[in-house]
């Protein structure tokens, strides 16, 4: 690995650090921020999923979703949310997988999301294919494939963004 390879590296990891820490901390609309305009956040619901449009799944959500969403999380009145949900999300295995011309990537990764929820504690894990555009200020996710080990499982209400 060369010396511009191993710094890109390391900026693609402190992006998805970052990204990690805003979610953690229920910092919806910086995350938010992250995204491009047409930015998509998918959860397939089963192994393999070809694509998000002629399959259902978990979570496919564009900009205003994900701001409706965002917006419900933090709802002084939300039920789901009294008390708020706590998480931390654990990275691991991160590769950039491609470049292309675009002044983009695709980075690939683990995590282990732990969840703490009123008096249930929750784990979920899996791999997640960013694809990202470099922008004049960083990074910006166009789309964030979360791939969930279990994705087939029954799965009480997901609350937050994995």
């Amino acid at each position: 690995m060369n010396f511009r390879d191993w710094n890109e590296q390391q900026d693609l990891t402190q992006f998805l650090h970052h990204e990690a820490r805003l979610l953690d901390e229920h910092r919806w609309d910086e995350w938010q921020k992250l995204f491009t305009p047409d930015g998509l956040y998918w959860v397939p619901l089963v192994h393999g999923q070809a694509d998000h449009l002629n399959h259902a799944s978990l979570f496919c959500e564009d900009a205003l979703l994900r701001s409706m969403r965002a917006r419900r999380l933090e709802q002084a009145r939300a039920y789901s949310q009294q008390p708020p949900t706590r998480t931390v999300h654990v990275l691991g295995n991160i590769a950039l997988e491609s470049r292309d011309d675009d002044a983009g990537c695709t980075v690939r990764s683990t995590f282990l999301l732990l969840e703490w929820r009123k008096t249930e504690q929750r784990t979920f894990g899996g791999s997640v294919l960013h694809t990202l555009r470099r922008a004049d200020d960083g990074w910006r996710i166009q789309t964030k494939r979360v791939d969930l080990v279990n994705c087939d499982a029954p799965h009480e209400a997901l609350q937050v963004f994995l």
